[in-house]
Parts: structure tokens; C-alpha cells; sequence
């Protein structure tokens, strides 16, 4: 009888997991459109009165998307001056809702990730994850990989979609 020999865990195939760089910590959606006239005019001296009577504390270590969820428009400056209140408190503030939050986490990670040890080998990119990974973190690591891989791939080791494969 022939031994059951697993080639996967033999083969030279390096698994990237997106999830693994998960920067942990709590996500808030700071909604201005309470600080809003009727939820859709931006008043400056209102604006400036609930930017200075808000606890800003309450973000401390935390991850902060600034957003508006109604059709008003918001001047630059508006997410700016509440920026500057998060800064000192938050670990990363965005302009938009949670994915856009999630995205620049990886987007900033993935700026730096060396590359080395996928030189000439191939690569899967894992695709399921229990954590919040975005489509463009995706699209990013196989922008830094792909020029140095031997093939990419996304999936699972048992089921993979091939992607690239250096001719």
C-alpha cells in the first residue's frame, strides 16, 4: 500500500496571508452630520463649537474614519479641523466609512513590505480571512509580488486560482 504523501506541505509554495498583518485595535466611524445644521449645512461657528466641546479622548489608540453620512458638502478644512483634534489621540484617522479606514491600514503596510523572500518562488495569495482585509489590499500585494514571484496564485493550497506565472 502506497504512503498518503502531502505535496503541498513539501512544495516550495509560500503562503501570504493578508489577515496576518491585521493591525488590531478598535475601528470608530466619527459621523460629523450631528454637528450639522438640520444634518446637511455646515454652519463654521457651530462646527467649531461641537469640535470644541466633544471628548475627544474617547478615541485614544483607536483607528477613526471621519465620515458624513448625509448628502451634505463638507469643506476640507471641516475634516481637517477634527483631524487635528483626533491626532494626538487616534492611531490613524481617514476621511470615509470603514473599508476606506481599512484600506489605507493595508495600503500603508503593504508601502513597505519586503519583498525578498518571494523571489522566484511561487506564491498564494490566501483568500479567506475572519478579519476585515479589503478588495485593494488584495490588489496591492499582488502589485508588489508579481514582479518577483515565480507565478501567484489566490485561493487555498487544495484549490487555488492561478493569477501569474513568469514566462
Amino acid at each position: 500500500m502506497d504512503e498518503i504523501v502531502n505535496r503541498v506541505a513539501q512544495s516550495k509554495l509560500i503562503t501570504f496571508d493578508l489577515e496576518e498583518l491585521y493591525p488590531e485595535g478598535p475601528r470608530m466611524v466619527l459621523d460629523i452630520k450631528d454637528w450639522l445644521f438640520e444634518g446637511i449645512i455646515l454652519k463654521e461657528k457651530d462646527f467649531r463649537k461641537h469640535v470644541e466641546d466633544h471628548d475627544w479622548s474617547v478615541y485614544k489608540d483607536v483607528y477613526v474614519a471621519l465620515h458624513c453620512s448625509t448628502e451634505a458638502i463638507i469643506p476640507g478644512w471641516a475634516f481637517m479641523l477634527a483631524a487635528s483634534r483626533l491626532n494626538p489621540y487616534a492611531n490613524k484617522v481617514v476621511v470615509g466609512d470603514l473599508e476606506d479606514l481599512e484600506t489605507a491600514l493595508y495600503l500603508a503596510l503593504l508601502e513597505n513590505l519586503d519583498v525578498s523572500q518571494f523571489k522566484d518562488m511561487p506564491v498564494i495569495i490566501k483568500g479567506c480571512s475572519n478579519k476585515p482585509v479589503p478588495e485593494n489590499a488584495y490588489i496591492t500585494a499582488i502589485s508588489k509580488i508579481q514582479p518577483v514571484a515565480k507565478s501567484v496564485m489566490y485561493g487555498e493550497a487544495c484549490s487555488s486560482v492561478p493569477l501569474y506565472k513568469k514566462k
